[in-house]
């Protein structure tokens, strides 16, 4: 992956460039991005390029061998880390860790470098179960770090989602973190900064991987994804920035029209003031088949009540709705206050956090209809 590879985010390139051309690097790094916004092809370019032998005009060669390594993922000095857990796909007598799970890995990020959580765990087949970043993972990282290079350049740990850190793992790991042997990176790439361990954050430069344009988001879906440009600048505008966003809103049209199905009976119960309609909606959202759908829906109508927020604004516009959905966005937004839509994404993101935390989705999803109708 080299910088050119990537669109988007020049100054972040640019930035990412200058240390390495400088030698002054921090030893680690974090990388802040909304879900599936390129910060995790900015790292592997980054990584490519500080390893390159043949630098030139702020970009890898691509060609030397280092290069040719990261292209395929295979770089002896690169280390992956990411939130795992048991699954079919791996031996269930051994604790699972990033190693168990790589050959998926190498896979999921060369067909798709923007993929979204939901994708990660649906590649490594544990769809139902939370992935986390266990003390497995630290012994494993530390055991890789003690031999010496394979290779004459730089070791790189790049560890996406820390968030999914426990603090057991962090504390092993802070040792190698704060002072890592010669010539070694830590890259750490986040949806959620403020559920990182303090420990970890307060020892990484920050860096914001700033959501794409819709031009930008409409680009990469027709040179990399092969969309047509029709199909790329309809999805565009709808994702937020995120080229994650944008391939599942296209590529898998049966679960948003799932989620649109639910988010819209929630919110019609909602300002109908139809409690039983609600607990009803409720109790299919928690029915999805894992708790990755759950969250994912949450997300879902959390973009959603933000267009209803603009609408009451009058900022239509800016909401880039779909035609065949500003009549409901419109309707919502005459029937509810400002105050609901706050409150509502305050309370659906405090409804991630609970997933996450295994607290039973019934539970959960009854509280949230519950909050709904004390504020609209």
């Amino acid at each position: 992956m080299r910088f050119s590879d990537i669109t988007g985010n020049e100054e972040v390139k640019r930035t990412l460039a200058a240390m390495c051309d400088s030698g002054r690097m921090p030893h680690a790094m974090m990388l802040y991005e909304n879900e599936g916004c390129g910060a995790l092809p900015t790292s592997l370019a980054f990584v490519q390029y500080l390893n390159c032998r043949n630098r030139h005009d702020g970009d890898s060669c691509g060609e030397c061998p280092s290069c040719r390594k990261m292209a395929h993922l295979v770089h002896p000095d690169v280390h992956f880390v990411y939130p795992v857990n048991s699954g079919s796909k791996i031996d269930a007598s051994k604790k699972p860790t990033s190693e168990s799970y790589l050959e998926y890995w190498r896979k999921l990020v060369t067909d798709n470098p923007y993929f979204l959580e939901s994708d990660l765990y649906s590649a490594l087949g544990i769809d139902g179960k939370a992935g986390v970043i266990a003390v497995a993972e630290a012994k494993s990282i530390i055991e890789a770090l003690s031999f010496a290079p394979v290779e004459d350049g730089y070791r790189a740990v790049i560890v996406w989602l820390p968030e999914k850190m426990n603090a057991e793992t962090a504390n092993r790991l802070l040792k190698s973190i704060e002072e890592p042997p010669d010539k070694t990176v830590f890259v750490f790439i986040t949806h959620n900064p403020d559920k990182v361990l303090p420990t970890i954050l307060s020892r990484c430069q920050n860096i914001r991987i700033a959501p794409l344009s819709a031009g930008e988001v409409a680009e990469i879906l027709v040179n990399r994804f092969g969309y047509g440009a029709e199909a790329a600048n309809a999805a565009a505008p709808l994702c937020g920035g995120s080229v994650g966003t944008a391939l599942r809103n296209t590529g898998d049209s049966e679960e948003t029209e799932e989620f649109a199905g639910l988010f819209r009976d929630l919110m019609t119960a909602a300002v109908s003031k139809d409690l039983l309609s609600a607990l009803e909606t409720s109790e299919k959202i928690s029915a999805l088949s894992s708790r990755e759908k759950q969250k994912a829906f949450c997300i879902f109508a959390c973009e959603c009540i933000r267009k209803i927020f603009l609408f009451r604004k009058g900022m239509e516009t800016t909401a880039y709705a779909a035609e065949s959905d500003i009549a409901f966005y419109s309707s919502m937004a005459g029937r509810c206050s400002d105050t609901f839509c706050v409150e509502t994404e305050q309370g659906l993101s405090a409804a991630v956090m609970l997933l996450e935390r295994n607290v039973n989705a019934k539970i959960v999803f009854c509280d949230l209809v519950d909050s709904m109708f004390l504020n609209v």
